[in-house]
């Protein structure tokens, strides 16, 4: 008896193509957003506003001590209930938005706080606006602190992606979803499934080596 059986998964390779495309578009979609809120986030945090800071955490406390799915499932399940109807790619995206943003809130407020206080007065010291200070005294330092773990909330993100594919959301394990549905080969498809996200998470990991030795040299310099 034949045991592994490859050929009906390789012969669905434009399922699995589909699939890393959405993957990494969702992925790519997710952490854009999810920076936006992370920012507004982390500001919030930092504004000295007892109110605007317990919100932020507050959201930040929710997501990262409930589950993904359900996250999930209250967005897309939920929220037709109250009469708010969204499509399944909306429903995936908002919910990664959602998850993102709240690690990502942390990150950027640790990366903010790597700035003293001293080096801000001494800008204004120097004369720098308040918007000149933030772009070459802070801004520049915090993203170089920041930029490896953004880079591992990339991987993360196109990993969780995966719980969306319960909402029907052809990604890459709903691809495999449909291929084992056709082939009943369930072992050959998670098995290739698994490989290519372990081939996925080597790339983006090269890339965003290099990326960040490009643009952070100072640091490398600096060890």
């Amino acid at each position: 008896m034949n045991y592994l059986d490859f050929s009906g998964t390789f012969a669905r390779s434009d399922l699995f193509l589909h699939g890393v495309t959405l993957t990494v578009l969702l992925s790519a979609i997710a952490l854009v957003l999810g920076m936006c809120v992370g920012i507004a986030g982390a500001l919030m945090r930092l504004s000295g506003s007892r109110l605007l800071s317990s919100v932020a955490a507050a959201y930040v406390e929710v997501i990262r001590n409930t589950p993904f799915l359900v996250q999930l499932y209250i967005v897309y399940f939920g929220l037709p209930s109250v009469g708010i109807r969204i499509s399944e790619m909306t429903a995936a995206i908002l919910s990664l938005t959602l998850y993102a943003g709240a690690y990502i809130t942390e990150i950027v407020r640790s990366g903010i706080e790597t700035i003293s206080k001293g080096q801000r007065e001494a800008a204004h010291t120097l004369g720098m606006s308040s918007y000149q200070t933030f772009r070459y005294v802070v801004l520049k330092p915090a993203i170089s602190a920041i930029f490896p773990a953004l880079t591992s909330q990339f991987i993360l993100i196109m990993l969780a992606s995966s719980v969306v594919s319960v909402i029907s959301v052809s990604e890459l394990t709903g691809a495999a979803n449909d291929v084992q549905g056709l082939t009943f080969r369930s072992l050959e498809a998670y098995l290739v499934v698994a490989t290519i996200y372990l081939i996925l998470t080597a790339i983006f990991k090269g890339i965003f080596a290099a990326v960040d030795r490009t643009l952070f040299s100072f640091r490398y310099v600096a060890r």
